[in-house]
Parts: structure tokens; sequence; C-alpha cells
């Protein structure tokens, strides 16, 4: 991957459904040239997809929490989790606990009652987000200068 290819990255990371015309125009390069790479890119799996930005306020999911799970019964809870609507990340762990979970919730009473749910596979921490700086960084931006 070269300086243009990070480039390219960059721009689809910050807006997927830019054109391939403007983001020609960016970048100083032909529209069949931008195309050819962003395939090259995809085949290689470097893009895995393109992706909305959903706003969770609007879709009424007022509390997010991180939710660390430790636990005996490791496949029944990962069956659980599979399913659970309110687990939009879920990262297996090393130390003492074995699960950590992004979760989002309606309510904090709605995010109690899923944390009721989640005490049947083992013990949690919870930490409730009260605001967020940023998500979802770039993680290109070291070597692109």
């Amino acid at each position: 991957m070269d300086q243009t290819d990070y480039k390219i990255l960059s721009i689809i990371h910050d807006n997927a459904r830019i054109t391939v015309s403007e983001m020609s125009r960016m970048i100083a390069m032909s529209q069949p040239a931008v195309t050819e790479r962003l395939r090259k890119l995809e085949e290689q799996g470097i893009i895995k997809g393109y992706r909305a930005e959903l706003s969770l306020s609007k879709l009424g999911k007022h509390t997010t929490a991180f939710v660390m799970l430790k636990s005996n019964k490791c496949k029944e809870f990962e069956t659980f989790a599979e399913a659970a609507p309110e687990i939009v990340d879920f990262y297996r762990t090393s130390g003492e606990y074995n699960f950590l979970l992004k979760v989002v919730t309606e309510t904090s009473e709605t995010l109690e009652n899923f944390l009721e749910t989640c005490h049947t596979f083992g013990f949690s921490s919870t930490l409730v987000v009260l605001s967020t700086r940023f998500e979802d960084k770039m993680l290109l931006q070291d070597v692109m200068g």
C-alpha cells in the first residue's frame, strides 16, 4: 500500500458514500485508476465493507455501557450474546474477565434488566458511558504523515 491507498481509505472512512468521480478529484487521479485501487483494496480484504453511521439517540438508544463479564459458561454466554440485540460489540478477553461487551439500551432501567439476564452466566462489572469524545477513529492517521 502506498500513500494514495491510505488517502483513499481515509476518504471512504469519512464518507463511504462518496462517488468515485469526487474521490478522483480529491486525490488528482483518473476515475478508472481510483476504481481499480478500490477493487484491489476490496480483493485484499483491506476494505471489508461500507457502512452507514447511525444516530443511536434518534433510534431511542440513550444508554451505552461497557460490560466486563466473568463466566464459567462461556459457550452458553456466546450463544446468548449472538442473539442479544443490546450487544453491539463483543470481545473475548484475557485476564480476570472472559468477555468485554459494548451494550446499547434505551434507558438505564433497560440496561439494568439486561445485566440481570447476564448474571445468570456469571459476574459482571459495568462502566456506563457518560459522554463520547470520538468513536471509530481512523486507524491510519500515523502512516499518512
